[in-house]
């Protein structure tokens, strides 16, 4: 289904969102764009993970709308939703014992009624999303017995079965070492590219962000600061206001993208001076990236 002319499929018009009567996301308009990669990045507390849930309906608006294909999504039933969009949360937790095959099958639970079967159809979209994540010898295996990367892969596994076009991906490269961060992102990428998945996820880590989005959302104290490519975004300025991070941005002479190499009181030039505080910042530590 076509979203309304000029607008993607999934858009947040002037919305915001909390817990009890607290906003997290204030007054927030916000365009997914169809077929990218969109990186939605900010400091810890921003609202980062609170817009994607709010995306996915999980959570619902004290004011404003969230918009899926046209219409508010909070008139979409939770199966209907389930059927186009997928949302991986941060740290996803399955029963002991749960089968890699088993997980990845729970993803066509949406397109399923309870008078079906378990189809061939269904077969061929769980081994399809089993190859295409490299996780089809790890089938018969449990959960808790596979590598950070491996387990993530196989949760990617199961998203893909559900067989949507837009894809949410709440921080899915924490807790791991920096192989299988770039595995997972290098499996979003083909997913995107292969198959024209739209993505939209959460990450930290600032040059990953760069490397592999096409559009690059900065987040602070729940409301857009700015947005566009990498290139477009990531600026030393921009890092000082937005993080409170003294920080380089260089060139990769390879890809042309933006590579940020953050400076410290002990390597900055005599006279260059540090990032602006705010009060309330006095004494908050924030990092490029956080595992």
């Amino acid at each position: 289904m076509s979203s309304s002319p000029g607008r993607s499929r999934l858009h947040a018009d002037r919305v915001t969102v909390g817990y009890g009567a607290t906003p997290v996301v204030h007054d927030l308009t916000l365009d997914v764009p169809d077929g990218r990669v969109t990186t939605i990045v900010g400091p810890n507390g921003c609202g980062k993970s609170t817009l994607l849930r709010t995306l996915a309906r999980l959570l619902r608006p004290t004011s404003g709308e969230v918009v899926l294909d046209g219409r508010p999504i909070r008139s979409i039933g939770t199966r209907e939703i389930a059927t186009r969009l997928a949302l991986l949360p941060q740290s996803p937790v399955a029963p002991e014992g749960l089968l890699v095959r088993d997980l990845v099958g729970r993803g066509r639970h949406p397109h399923q009624r309870w008078f079906s079967q378990w189809s061939p159809a269904d077969e061929e979209v769980v081994e399809s999303a089993l190859a295409m994540t490299d996780t089809g010898a790890l089938r018969d295996r449990p959960l808790e017995q596979l590598s950070g990367g491996q387990r993530q892969r196989a949760w990617i596994a199961m998203t893909l079965a559900q067989d949507t076009d837009l894809m949410l991906l709440d921080e899915p490269t924490t807790y791991l070492d920096l192989a299988h961060q770039v595995e997972v992102l290098d499996l979003v990428t083909r997913l995107n590219r292969e198959r024209g998945r739209t993505v939209a996820l959460v990450l930290h880590d600032l040059n990953l962000a760069a490397r592999y989005s096409d559009v690059i959302v900065v987040m602070k104290h729940g409301r857009v600061v700015t947005q566009g490519s990498p290139t477009e975004v990531f600026a030393a300025p921009l890092l000082a206001e937005v993080f409170g991070l003294a920080a380089d941005v260089l060139t990769d002479p390879r890809t042309g993208l933006p590579i940020v190499v953050p400076t410290s009181s002990a390597t900055r030039p005599p006279g260059r001076p540090g990032p602006p505080q705010h009060p309330h910042e006095q004494g908050e530590l924030t990092h490029v990236s956080h595992h």
